[in-house]
């Protein structure tokens, strides 16, 4: 470890960040600059455990001790080395994870943890400056063919790995451009999309081919791409959001969150508003909250994501609804170290302005007689033990029903399952009992050649998630074009080679 005292001489630190009154002017990156002795101090916090929880804390296995002890010697090429052998997109990761290996740092039991989601954008960062990232090209072709449906993370990093293993690999994205939820999801104050494209960029002098607005199983046959290649692997994302089904769910202003942020992300890339990040054109026209009561309905990163292009937006006033209540503000004894706290979060976009509510219900949006959305009629949700029960049971608090002016409501209630109109049903892939596609432990979905990852498999989940079962999935591919792999994964290096036997 680079200093055996780090953890007890500094205290964690993060970058400071843009005044909340000026940052909402603009949809630009929210963080200062931090000092090259600031990093340091923060790598050497790391206590290089003995058995550092961190590894099962990342999804992707990160080596976190070794490039924080790269990054306290200011070797920034040994610490880009370690960390783009686990991460292909850590300049993804260090601005948007929410950290699940922070959570699970040592010192965190009894100190605040280390820093390391910062540590990694900075090494990132540092590797793309200082010229460690540049494009490796295969030295040898397999003559293999794969296409990957879908370029969010998980489908960016299949598509990187199986061509680092040499196979010739198309991406096919039926948006505009290349990037999935990371382009048209994540506001731009939280990545700014350069990021992409200069990652992309890097990928595309690789050899990896990109095909944007190609709505596989709409504008091209799904069954077409199996015939054309030797495998598919399907990235397209967990893209259904969850709807809210009450009385007056018709009227003007009540939309998803998606067609929301969407929008704005294309203003902010100077892309003319008419094709959704689905491929298809917008229905709602412009959605701007300027001027409006606005309601946020959901309590997650989606909902803060709303309340921030909001604000920026220049919304009258900013509602956040949770249906469930307020969790503890420190420690959760039920999610105990090293398990992901359920604790509240104050987000960035909460500090720039937001009246937060808890144990809500949302009992009928109200409209006038144009059909534009006016109110919102809702009511306090609580425990009550019922008279024949000892259990109590969450339900509606009588007397606290009421109706709160809204001209535009955003659903930021999460996803169901991925779109299964068009490709996956024409594929004719089975599903699991939550309508994700249903996929082996190799990845493989019912139909021959065509693999899932991402959260098309899984179901919603993180970016870092996602990463992980593009390159899980893609050891997966080689095996089965191959026979071999040698591609590293989670649990396996690039020296432990797997055969079919």
């Amino acid at each position: 470890m680079g200093k055996p005292t780090g953890f007890m001489e500094f205290g964690r630190e993060l970058p400071g960040k843009r005044d909340p009154k000026t940052r909402i002017k603009d949809y630009r990156e929210l963080y200062l600059d931090f000092s090259a002795t600031q990093i340091k101090n923060q790598a050497a916090r790391c206590m290089n455990c003995g058995v550092p929880f961190c590894h099962s804390g990342c999804p992707l296995g990160n080596i976190i001790p070794e490039f924080n002890d790269a990054v306290y010697r200011n070797d920034w090429e040994e610490a880009a080395e370690i960390l783009f052998s686990t991460n292909n997109f850590p300049e993804f990761t260090g601005r948007i994870c929410p950290a699940p290996c922070e959570a699970s740092c040592v010192l965190g039991i009894n100190k605040p943890p280390v820093t390391i989601e910062n540590i990694e954008k900075t090494i990132a960062e540092t590797a793309f400056e200082k010229g460690y990232v540049k494009a490796k090209i295969p030295k040898k072709r397999t003559g293999k063919t794969v296409a990957v449906v879908g370029s969010g993370p998980a489908g960016l990093a299949a598509a990187a790995q199986l061509n680092s293993a040499g196979h010739l690999v198309t991406v096919f994205e039926r948006a505009d451009q290349i990037g999935g939820l990371v382009r048209y999801g994540i506001p731009d104050f939280k990545l700014e999309k350069w990021v992409i494209d200069r990652r992309t960029k890097v990928m595309e002098e690789e050899g990896v081919i990109f095909k944007t607005n190609v709505n596989v199983g709409v504008t091209i046959k799904a069954k077409e791409i199996v015939k054309q290649f030797d495998a598919v692997v399907l990235t397209g994302g967990s893209t259904v959001g969850r709807d809210l089904p009450i009385p007056g769910r018709q009227f003007k202003g009540v939309h998803f969150a998606m067609e929301f942020l969407s929008q704005q992300n294309k203003r902010n890339a100077n892309i003319n508003v008419e094709i959704d990040h689905t491929g298809e054109p917008y229905k709602n026209g412009d959605l701007l909250a300027t001027g409006k009561n606005v309601i946020v309905i959901g309590g997650g990163d989606t909902g803060s994501d709303c309340v921030g292009t909001s604000n920026r937006q220049g919304a009258k006033s900013i509602l956040q609804f949770e249906l469930m209540p307020q969790p503890p503000v420190d420690n959760n004894p039920q999610t105990p170290w090293p398990n992901w706290p359920m604790i509240l979060r104050t987000s960035t976009s909460h500090e720039e302005g937001c009246d937060r509510q808890w144990s809500i219900v949302t009992k009928e949006f109200i409209g006038d007689a144009d059909g534009n959305l006016t109110g919102l009629k809702i009511a306090e949700m609580g425990w009550v033990t019922p008279a024949d029960s000892k259990l109590p049971k969450y339900q509606e608090m009588p007397g606290t029903e009421r109706i709160l002016p809204c001209e535009l409501t955003l659903f930021a209630m999460g996803f169901l399952h991925p779109q299964h109109g068009g490709m996956l049903n024409e594929l004719g892939v089975e599903y699991d009992e939550r309508g994700n596609v249903k996929a082996s432990a190799t990845y493989q979905t019912s139909v021959d050649k065509v693999f899932v990852a991402g959260d098309m498999r899984r179901g919603q989940s993180l970016v870092v998630w996602a990463i992980s079962e593009g390159r899980e999935a893609a050891r997966s591919v080689d095996l089965f074009l191959m026979g071999t792999t040698s591609l590293e994964a989670k649990d396996h290096g690039t020296l432990d080679t797997v055969y079919i036997k």
